[in-house]
């Protein structure tokens, strides 16, 4: 980030790349709480390319509102789950509630779920290994059930989330969300016929490792996304990132793979309409 940038200053807006969808995003933790802040954010991301975006609910609050947010925009769907490190609260109230979202026309995902080995010990109130494993095989069974995505969090945690799909069995469409690991668990998943999405990490001048796992993905297992507001690209790291950021991303990642970013930004946006099944 430039010396005269401040980090709470919203980059600029790209040069438009389309078409663009981004796989992963969190309206309500970008600060939406109605309608009219939904249709702002798309309308942002929308003159930059972007035709639609994937928000994604960590809790049951945000699966509600998530929920909720696809109806209010064509270009917004939603995924629903209880985040790993939120394990502990899926009761048998929990369960329910989500598998009604779930069955919700534009729910197109179970997300995100998965393991983080990272936050137990360090963060209060944080679910337990023995409890993420729990509810993230129940999360397996309910994108089976559902016929939807599974959408995967894995930190620090590559082994623990293949055992748990090994002795689950991974449903038809599996993507690991804001992938971050290395070359040897990238050929693992792509072996397996596995979605990668990438975020801005792979322009993260300290990602190394993740550059090179990028390389290894075939095309038609890639997708691209924002986890706004967090993890803005370089050369805005540490300022707030939103949708309409997702060109930039795809640039460095299209200098990371040697592809033109327009021939990157069809083919993770015909990804994303695949996999999740976009109507509109």
């Amino acid at each position: 980030m430039s010396s005269n940038r401040r980090r709470g200053e919203a980059p600029p807006a790209p040069e438009p790349l389309a078409p663009l969808v981004d796989a992963h995003t969190h309206l309500d933790a970008c600060g939406a709480t109605d309608a009219d802040d939904v249709r702002a954010i798309l309308d942002r991301a929308e003159a930059v390319g972007v035709l639609a975006v994937v928000t994604i609910a960590d809790d049951l609050e945000s699966a509600r509102w998530a929920t909720r947010a696809a109806d209010w925009d064509r270009r917004v769907y939603a995924a629903v789950a209880l985040h790993p490190t939120r394990a502990n609260a899926l009761t048998d109230a929990a369960k329910a509630e989500i598998e009604q979202l779930a069955a919700h026309p534009r729910v197109v995902a179970i997300g995100e779920t998965g393991m983080d080995l990272f936050w137990p010990g360090k963060l209060e109130g944080c679910a337990e290994p023995a409890q993420q494993r729990e509810a993230f095989a129940w999360h397996i069974d309910l994108a089976k059930r559902t016929g939807k995505p599974l959408m995967i969090h894995n930190r620090d945690a590559d082994a623990a989330v293949l055992d748990v799909l090994a002795g689950e069995g991974a449903p038809e469409a599996v993507i690991f969300h804001c992938f971050s690991s290395g070359s040897d668990m990238a050929r693992t998943c792509v072996d397996a016929g596995w979605l990668l999405s990438l975020s801005g990490t792979v322009s993260f001048r300290n990602a190394k490792d993740l550059r090179e796992a990028a390389a290894l993905i075939p095309p038609e297992q890639l997708l691209v996304e924002t986890d706004a507001p967090f993890l803005t690209p370089h050369p805005f790291r540490g300022a707030p990132n939103e949708s309409y950021c997702l060109p930039y991303t795809v640039r460095a990642l299209a200098e990371v793979v040697g592809r033109p970013d327009i021939e990157v930004a069809r083919e993770t946006s015909d990804n994303a309409f695949r996999t999740y099944g976009f109507r509109s």
